[in-house]
């Protein structure tokens, strides 16, 4: 059996995303270089940017085919996120929306990499 604890995104600029993502999480990167940065987030996830130049074999895809997702507890601390992100600029993608899965919005980091982030359903299971 085997495990995954680790997501790594591919991005134009990995001195710009470390900034974002560092500003994001409110920590800094527990490794990094000109070209890489590792955040660990308190779900014990690694969250990575690799730049796109350095990446073998060199990625086909661009971003936004994917989702970092994000839980919170409740409708209001989903919008207090919300205004927060807001008054970070970020770019956003869907506003706060009631689902089948919960109540959410979607928001993109610099390259456009999707965060959503969702309030389950009280019917929905985690």
């Amino acid at each position: 059996m085997f495990n995954s604890n680790f997501m790594l995104i591919y991005v134009k600029d990995a001195k710009r995303s470390r900034h974002f993502y560092a500003e994001l999480f409110d920590r800094d990167p527990v490794e990094e270089s000109s070209y890489f940065a590792m955040f660990v987030l308190d779900s014990g996830l690694k969250f990575a940017m690799w730049s796109r130049e350095k990446v073998l074999p060199a990625p086909t895809e661009q971003a936004g085919g994917s989702e970092l997702v994000f839980s919170v507890d409740s409708d209001a601390a989903l919008e207090a996120l919300y205004s927060e992100w807001i008054g970070r600029d970020l770019a956003i993608a869907q506003q706060p929306i009631r689902l089948d899965f919960g109540y959410s919005f979607v928001a993109l980091d610099p390259d456009g990499h999707r965060l959503r982030v969702y309030a389950p359903a009280e019917d929905a299971t985690q």
